[in-house]
């Protein structure tokens, strides 16, 4: 017996395509919805362009019969959209104000009401990415669900990028002897190309070694990474370490971190980039960029030209800069960057059109874009560049993504098993013992 979904804004909105995701169900739309989608029509973001796509789904599909009416969908399933439906007799006395909200769960009430009449009735699910709708819908005796198809990866499943891994003291010594192991020859385990592998004796003595895994998927190799510092930095601890090896590499063009605030992402990925660009000359520029997402009220309009406008987001990027630079006066920063020239910062706003060759790419707060946006950007990405993507999953500011459907985590799990990238999650905070403290606890 089939179930009947009832889809809420937030869904067509985060995933314009969800209609397709329920096999050979019945798919309904309340009209209160299309109203919601239309009025996002003109937003200039990833909602608005969403929004627009849905409606031109709409049109595509009305083509096939009248939309009020059961059509099929290519999955085996229906759509159809839900008109007026006596919309808040049944809820009238437990919610007062006809909210939006309040009227599609009024529908999805509706709904179940008469399918519970009929013989075979069938199952009514409200869908919704509103939490608050949801325990509504479980107040009133409704079934509710979180719309699950746009995960690109199951809780706890987020690839890490290294493994670590018990072995003989002989294979430990030999690794140090020939600087490789053939991976088959010490273990079963299947690894990704340029995965890490923290190698540990298994006897329990103080020998180990960290060595990263070839193109092929079958070997496992020392690291190139040898120098003491890159541009003044140090790595503290092993993450940072597999940090700087793939930031280093010139055959590793796409390189994604992921780690809690104070892990020091930006300042590695800054380092790595100003010595190959300023100092090696294996680039032309540096280029950073973060997307613009305000993490409480929005400010509003800001004076000034669009250098002025944007230093308030790009600030995070300054302040690592000045700390690299060593530059104590106001002013002096400015200054540096003017003269050398082949430093950019830019909002990622207007980034789309644009052909980056010959750069060293920094996208930070990637954790903020969606799955269209970061398609959008690694497209722009020209010969010779490398690219890099950071940000902590479990900080995102976006009201439709959460740590397992937003943009930076679908790279991850999309590129792992690809030659060009690599990918490490850093783990222990080096700002201060505050931040480590407050990542941890709050």
């Amino acid at each position: 017996m089939g179930k009947i979904y009832v889809l809420d804004t937030n869904v067509l909105l985060q995933d314009p395509y969800s209609i397709f995701s329920f096999e050979e169900n019945e798919v309904v739309i309340p009209a209160v919805v299309l109203e919601e989608v239309d009025s996002k029509k003109r937003y200039m973001d990833e909602i608005g362009r969403n929004a627009r796509q849905v409606s031109k789904l709409m049109d595509q599909l009305r083509q096939q019969g009248r939309l009020h009416e059961k059509i099929p969908l290519p999955n085996g399933g229906t759509l159809r959209i839900e008109l007026n439906h006596r919309s808040f007799q049944q809820l009238r006395d437990i919610f007062v104000e006809k909210t939006n909200d309040n009227r599609i769960l009024a529908i999805a009430k509706n709904l179940s009401l008469e399918e519970q009449a009929k013989e075979d009735g069938k199952v009514v699910i409200l869908v919704s990415k509103d939490a608050l709708v949801r325990v509504k819908a479980d107040a009133i005796g409704l079934n509710a669900e979180d719309f699950l198809s746009d995960r690109v990866v199951e809780i706890n499943h987020i690839y890490t990028g290294y493994l670590d891994l018990y072995i003989s003291t002989e294979n430990l010594s030999r690794f140090y002897e020939k600087n490789e192991l053939i991976l088959s020859e010490i273990t079963n385990h299947p690894f990704y190309p340029n995965q890490f592998i923290v190698m540990k004796d298994a006897l329990g003595g103080s020998q180990s070694a960290i060595g990263i895994v070839d193109k092929t998927g079958k070997r496992v190799r020392r690291l190139i990474f040898d120098y003491d510092h890159v541009w003044g930095i140090k790595p503290r601890n092993v993450q940072q370490i597999m940090a700087f090896e793939l930031l280093m590499r010139k055959d590793i063009q796409l390189v994604t971190m992921i780690g809690k605030a104070g892990t020091g992402k930006t300042l590695l990925a800054l380092a790595s980039g100003l010595m190959q660009t300023e100092d090696i000359g294996e680039y032309k520029k540096l280029l950073v960029a973060r997307p613009i997402v305000p993490i409480g009220k929005d400010i509003g309009f800001l004076p000034g030209e669009k250098e002025e406008k944007l230093r308030p987001w790009m600030q995070p990027i300054y302040d690592n800069l000045e700390y690299l630079f060593n530059t104590k006066k106001p002013g002096e920063l400015d200054a540096i960057l003017a003269g050398m020239g082949s430093i950019e910062v830019e909002a990622l706003t207007y980034i789309r059109g644009r052909s980056i060759p010959e750069q060293f790419i920094i996208i930070d707060e990637a954790q903020n874009l969606t799955k269209h946006e970061v398609k959008t950007i690694l497209t722009r990405v020209g010969e010779k560049s490398k690219i890099v993507l950071m940000g902590d999953p479990a900080q995102i500011d976006h009201p439709y993504l959460d740590e397992y459907n937003n943009g930076l985590t679908y790279v991850v799990e999309k590129f792992k098993d690809q030659e060009i990238s690599g990918h490490v999650k850093l783990i222990k905070g080096e700002r201060s013992g505050l931040a480590q403290l407050a990542a941890d606890l709050l």
